[in-house]
């Protein structure tokens, strides 16, 4: 397994679906996952250390984990099947490990609340790897999530992620 970091959040250009883009830590591989609007704003907001004034979905199950004195060891990103990323979360209820299969970007909202590792199968980065520059080169990802969170540049891409609504959540 291989540990990476969340390099950011971006849009594609052509289905205008929201892209969690992971990197190696201490690398350059990237790993692209298409996810959904919900699952982006929730990441987002996780990075950005903001909050809504009512608890989304993966806040909800963070703080319920945690109230229980159960605590997210990590998440892993097992498999590649058919398109489709398979990802476990490892949690640990006293001397008890459990893992639970999960999606990518649902184990992955909870690993940023929870500052937890997440691990990459190193046959995926590999596979990835190839499939990107031969279906449309390392330019498939081109704007990540600024460095700094408090930028201008963050400020607008939490915006723009944002249902537009004028009903309260």
């Amino acid at each position: 397994m291989v540990d990476m970091k969340v390099l950011g959040l971006t849009m594609d250009g052509e289905s205008n679906s929201p892209i969690l883009v992971l990197q190696e830590k201490g690398g350059a591989e990237i790993l692209p996952i298409w996810i959904g609007a919900s699952e982006a704003l929730s990441i987002s907001l996780a990075l950005n250390g903001k909050t809504l004034d009512r608890p989304i979905t993966h806040e909800t199950m963070f703080r319920a984990l945690s109230s229980v004195g159960v605590k997210l060891e990590g998440v892993y990103i097992t498999e590649l099947r058919d398109g489709t990323y398979f990802a476990e979360m490892e949690m640990l209820s006293g001397t008890e490990r459990i893992r639970l299969d999960c999606r990518p970007s649902d184990g992955i909202a909870l690993a940023v609340r929870a500052h937890a590792p997440i691990r990459v199968a190193e046959d995926i980065l590999e596979t990835t790897a190839k499939s990107r520059t031969r279906r449309r080169g390392e330019d498939m990802v081109t704007t990540f999530m600024p460095d700094d969170p408090a930028s201008p540049e963050a400020a607008y891409l939490l915006q723009s992620m944002e249902a537009a609504s004028p009903y309260k959540m």
